[in-house]
């Protein structure tokens, strides 16, 4: 007889999560503060500006200050780092994000490195980076701290457990595995030069998928009864939005998985107003 995994929504632990937010942000703006996030989006790329829009809508949900800087295509490198230089020095605004992928003629890293680290709600700066990885306080990259706390909220045990993270990005794979290691698992980062990778993805209690290729992860990778979380989103040609985990088949061998959508997703912009509330709290010193 098989056995339905149990699902993991994001829907449900991130609307958990903003209702905690609502309190404490209430409390913070009855200090005389109001949290702020500036979010800046270059160029008309339609799912960035999905991304913004529901990032704004977020704020706004939760009480906080909203502010989107919309600039052309054609904005220089020069215009953007003065753009990031003013919000930087503008007192009502405590977390800044710039809205990736960024025009090519633009350089990516010189325009975050140039973020505040105070303001980094991101958690892509490189001293943001570093301290993570030491155990220092920092702000999370906003996936993996979706990813860990699903995990914790779930009451899946991570410590002594082998995780594996299948993708080596800068945004997830390399963050989450710090994430995991921090919670004390072993942790295995697959990639694609990792030849065999279904051995290596059975051997996985909690398994981590962040490839961007559509249901690339399927049941005879997945050992029986282990958690999976899936971080991909994938349109496919017939129009669904799909992971990098072919859900139906592993939804018969795992013991737990995210759907998509609504899986990591929701977690993501969650967890971004908790590092702007974060942010706030630590420029003006509020306990």
């Amino acid at each position: 007889m098989t056995t339905s995994a149990q699902v993991i929504s994001g829907k449900v632990i991130s609307e958990a999560v903003k209702a905690e937010l609502r309190d404490e942000i209430a409390q913070v703006i009855a200090q005389g503060i109001t949290p702020g996030l500036a979010v800046v989006i270059v160029g008309e790329n339609p799912a960035s500006q999905v991304y913004v829009r529901n990032k704004a809508k977020t704020c706004l949900q939760l009480g906080m200050h909203s502010e989107i800087h919309e600039l052309p295509e054609s904005t220089s490198q020069e215009e953007l780092l003065a753009k990031v230089t003013a919000l930087n020095n503008d007192a009502n605004i405590h977390g800044i994000l710039i809205q990736l992928p960024l025009p090519k003629h633009i350089n990516e890293s010189l325009v975050l490195d140039a973020i505040s680290p105070d303001k980094d709600v991101d958690g892509f700066h490189p001293m943001q980076v570093g301290n993570m990885v030491i155990g220092n306080r920092s702000y999370l990259p906003c996936t993996p701290a979706g990813v860990m706390e699903m995990l914790k909220r779930s009451n899946i045990t991570i410590a002594g457990k082998h995780a594996v993270v299948v993708g080596r990005s800068n945004i997830v794979g390399k963050p989450v595995a710090m994430l995991l290691l921090r919670e004390h698992a072993t942790v295995t980062i697959c990639h694609s030069k990792t030849p065999d990778l279904g051995a290596i993805t059975r051997q996985a209690d909690i398994l981590v998928v962040a490839i961007g290729r559509a249901e690339a992860i399927n049941a005879e990778h997945i050992k029986p009864g282990a958690i999976v979380i899936d971080v991909g989103i994938n349109r496919t040609e017939d129009g669904r939005l799909v992971g990098d985990v072919d859900y139906q088949s592993v939804l018969e061998v795992a013991g737990g998985i995210t759907p998509v959508p609504g899986g990591v997703g929701p977690m993501t912009i969650t967890m971004l107003m908790k590092n702007t509330l974060d942010a706030a709290r630590t420029i003006h010193q509020l306990s």
